[in-house]
C-alpha cells in the first residue's frame, strides 16, 4: 500500500515537472530603445594649462568660486619676464618715432643747406661758363666752378637720401620696439592664468609654491548652471541613432527618478579602443543639482507603439519562431522590440496559445 502511494506522488511531482509554460499575446505599448551609461560634463567644461614654465605665485580663487571670462585664475613667477617687458618698454621708447623727430628735422636741415649751396654754385657756374664763352676768365676757374656745382648737387641728392633712409628706419625701428613690447606683454600675460569663459571653477590641481610646466592642468572651468550628458554608444547601434531623439535617464544620484533628454550631437569619429561612439544629450528638465562627472544609465528611445501585439521574447526562438499548444511551429513576422517583450506584426492572434521553448 505504501509502494503505492510512493509511486503515485512520484508521477505527480514527474507531471508537474514536465507542465509547459504558455501565454498568449496581448495588447499594450512598446518602446524600442538603445542602453547608453555615461557621465554629466559641465557645458563648455575644459581643463585650464600652463603654457610656461615656473612656480605658482599666487592663486586667485577657490574651489567652487564663479567667475567671469577674463577673470584671473592664478598667476605663475615670472621675474624674468618682468625684466624683459621693461627692458622692451624702454627699448620702445628709445626707439619712438616722434621722440626722434629731431634726428629727421636735422637732415630736413641739412637738405635745405645743401639745396641753397647747389643754387648758389649754380649760379656761380653758368656765370662763369657765360664769362667763359666770352674769353673771360681762366679754363682752370671755369672747370673750379663746374665741379664745385656737380658736387653740391650729388651732396644734395645724397641728403635726401639719407633722410629717407633715415626716415624709413625710424618707423621700422619704432614699429619694431612697438611689437617687440607687445610680444613681450603677451608673454607676460602668459604667466596669469585666465577663465575662458562665465563660470564656475570645479577644480584646482596645483597648490601655491608648486613647480608646473608647459601642458600642465590646472584648472577645471565649466558652466555653472547647464549642464549635458555624454553618452557611449556601441558601433553596432550608432546608425540607428538621430539627433532630436528622447533619451531617458536615471542616476544613482537620483534614486526612483527618471528624466528626459534629448540627443543633440554625435561625434563622428569611433574610438578605436571601446569600439565606440561619443553621443551627447541636453536635458529637457534639468535636476536642480547636478556636478561634473556624475554617471548615469540611459535609454536612447528610437520608436515607440500604443496597443500593439506584444508576446514575451523568450516565448519566441530566435525572434521568429513560435511553438504553438498543439505543437505547430509558426513563423512570425517581428517589429520593435525591448529587453522583455516584442512586437507581433503577424503569424500570431491574441487567441493563439504559444508555450515556451524549453532552454
Amino acid at each position: 500500500m505504501k509502494q503505492s502511494v510512493f509511486l503515485l506522488i512520484a508521477i505527480i511531482v514527474f507531471a508537474c515537472g514536465k507542465k509547459q509554460e504558455t501565454t498568449t499575446p496581448t495588447r499594450e505599448s512598446i518602446t524600442e530603445s538603445i542602453y547608453a551609461s555615461g557621465i554629466i560634463k559641465s557645458k563648455n567644461q575644459y581643463q585650464a594649462f600652463a603654457t610656461v614654465n615656473g612656480i605658482i605665485e599666487n592663486i586667485f580663487v577657490a574651489e567652487g568660486d564663479v567667475v567671469k571670462k577674463g577673470d584671473a585664475i592664478l598667476s605663475i613667477s615670472n621675474e624674468t619676464q618682468k625684466l624683459n617687458k621693461e627692458n622692451a618698454e624702454l627699448a620702445a621708447e628709445f626707439a619712438d618715432f616722434n621722440t626722434n623727430q629731431s634726428k629727421l628735422n636735422e637732415a630736413k636741415l641739412f637738405i635745405e643747406l645743401s639745396k641753397n649751396k647747389m643754387k648758389n654754385d649754380s649760379a656761380l657756374y653758368f656765370r662763369q661758363k657765360a664769362l667763359w664763352q666770352q674769353q673771360i676768365g681762366s679754363k682752370v676757374e671755369f672747370e673750379q666752378r663746374e665741379l664745385a656745382y656737380q658736387n653740391s648737387k650729388t651732396a644734395y641728392y645724397s641728403s635726401l637720401v639719407r633722410y629717407d633712409d633715415l626716415k624709413r628706419q625710424l618707423n621700422f625701428s619704432s614699429s619694431q620696439s612697438k611689437k617687440n613690447l607687445l610680444i613681450s606683454s603677451k608673454l607676460e600675460n602668459d604667466f596669469t592664468l585666465k577663465s575662458e569663459i562665465d563660470g564656475i571653477v570645479y577644480n584646482l590641481t596645483k597648490s601655491k609654491g608648486e613647480l608646473v610646466g608647459q601642458q600642465t592642468s590646472l584648472a577645471v572651468i565649466g558652466d555653472a548652471k547647464t549642464f549635458i550628458l555624454e553618452m557611449q554608444v556601441d558601433e553596432y547601434d550608432i546608425l540607428k541613432i538621430k539627433k532630436g531623439q528622447t533619451v531617458l535617464v536615471t542616476m544613482d544620484s537620483y534614486k526612483n527618478k527618471v528624466f528626459e533628454a534629448r540627443v543633440s550631437k554625435i561625434f563622428p569619429i569611433m574610438n578605436e579602443r571601446s569600439k565606440s561612439f561619443l553621443v551627447e544629450a541636453e536635458f529637457i528638465q534639468q535636476p536642480d543639482i547636478l556636478y561634473p562627472n556624475i554617471t548615469f544609465e540611459a535609454n536612447i528611445v528610437l520608436e515607440t507603439k500604443n496597443n500593439t501585439l506584444l508576446v514575451p521574447r523568450n516565448y519566441l526562438i530566435n525572434d521568429t519562431l513560435a511553438i504553438l499548444k498543439n505543437g505547430d511551429k509558426v513563423t512570425v513576422k517581428t517589429g520593435l522590440k525591448d529587453y522583455q517583450k516584442i512586437e507581433i506584426l503577424s503569424g500570431l492572434t491574441e487567441n493563439d496559445e504559444i508555450v515556451k521553448p524549453k532552454e
